[in-house]
């Protein structure tokens, strides 16, 4: 029987951002019914993408099929004081009809001010000829500040330069990004009070632990007490199911004690957050691009669980994470990276290395990270329409 169900047409840009990408769109853009948050919204935003997809492939969508690009991002013209755009990030399931809209991406942070000017939604007069464009953004999932510095060149957006990330291919400019007081919007950047805990996991074990809330809610471990080296690739876990299974349910130990969920089954509802990583002091291995890193390349290793897999690379908002509690004495990741106070980290991950920097300094209350720095890139792939089954709405 031949479906007589007609194709609806919907500006788009797919843009990638650090070492993730994901679809971009006009809250304005968007059909009608997908311009309020709800059911409507979600099933759009997941045909998109692909999803869900029993055979985790996204043949029939924008999605890739990874966690670091089966993402999407609406941007529209700021509702708050003194920021450009409101920028609100979702993170679409692969094999599930889920879009978790807990947290940020930071990756694709960067790829917002290059899109909010593109696009038109920062005033004309802000653009210097040559130069850098500062686009203060509202991130409306976590209710953050971030400014995403712009390179201009001869009043366009300049894409093309020679900054290497690693995880990323091809060269492009520099983006520097500054997540502006990055820790929970309540201030309790770590919610048991501590910079570390015991974490007791029912039948796996009990494990030294850093909860913190900062780019992104992430719980970290030391890798040795999971059994790992720390210079873990991707297929060394991703291919060992019982070992990612355990790695979930010691995820979903550690968001009931951050009080982000009232039971552990929750944590299967909240893919997005929180993050786990894995930590190490630094040594000598080869990156996924077969570039060797050397043991003194590096302050310490990190590796990261998204969405149920190890990461390629760094999410951004771990990243944020990782410089944050590597900045303050006595957590996980400051022990690893040799202890004391300190402004910036070099840490290895499976595609090379990272820089990344924080301003933090002592309160009444306890820690507080300023600002966190990292410098991405960002490049439009393609623009135009995406177009999405008109029946997709109840």
């Amino acid at each position: 029987m031949t479906s007589k169900t007609s194709q609806m047409k919907v500006p788009a840009t797919y843009m990638r951002g650090g070492t993730s990408k994901g679809v971009f769109f006009k809250l304005n853009d968007l059909p009608e019914k997908a311009q309020q948050a709800g059911k409507n919204r979600d099933a759009f935003l997941l045909r998109v993408v692909g999803s869900p997809d029993p055979y985790s492939k996204h043949i029939d969508g924008m999605g890739g099929a990874t966690s670091s690009t089966s993402k999407v991002v609406i941007l529209s013209q700021s509702t708050h004081k003194d920021h450009d755009v409101d920028y609100l990030f979702g993170q679409i399931s692969i094999d599930r009809a889920l879009v978790d809209w807990s947290g940020n991406c930071g990756n694709l942070s960067a790829a917002v001010g290059p899109f909010a000017i593109q696009a038109g939604l920062v005033p004309s007069d802000r653009i210097p000829q040559n130069g850098t464009a500062s686009v203060r953004v509202w991130q409306a999932n976590i209710n953050k500040t971030i400014v995403v510095h712009v390179p201009i060149r001869d009043g366009e957006v300049q894409e093309m330069g020679d900054f290497e990330l690693d995880g990323v291919t091809f060269p492009a400019a520099e983006i520097p990004v500054d997540f502006i007081s990055p820790a929970d919007g309540t201030g309790h950047m770590f919610p048991t009070g501590n910079v570390t805990d015991d974490l007791v996991v029912p039948e796996v074990g009990t494990f030294h632990a850093t909860f913190i809330n900062a780019g992104i809610p992430t719980i970290f471990l030391q890798a040795d007490a999971l059994g790992y080296l720390g210079t873990e690739l991707q297929e060394d876990i991703n291919t060992d199911q019982i070992a990612l299974d355990r790695l979930e349910k010691i995820r979903a130990y550690g968001a009931l004690k951050m009080g982000l969920i009232s039971n552990a089954a929750e944590a299967e509802i909240h893919q997005h957050t929180p993050k786990i990583a894995f930590v190490s002091k630094p040594k000598s291995y080869r990156a996924s691009n077969g570039k060797d890193i050397s043991e003194g390349d590096v302050d310490l290793l990190v590796r990261a669980v998204s969405m149920g897999k190890l990461h390629h690379a760094m999410m951004g908002t771990a990243a944020v994470a990782i410089a944050s509690a590597a900045c303050i004495p006595g957590t996980i990741v400051n022990i690893a990276a040799g202890g004391g106070e300190r402004n910036s980290i070099t840490f290895g991950h499976p595609s090379g290395v990272l820089k990344v920097g924080a301003i933090a300094s002592r309160s009444d209350t306890g820690w507080i990270v300023e600002k966190a720095i990292m410098s991405r890139s960002a490049r439009i792939i393609m623009e135009g329409w995406v177009r999405v089954p008109s029946d997709i709405f109840e």
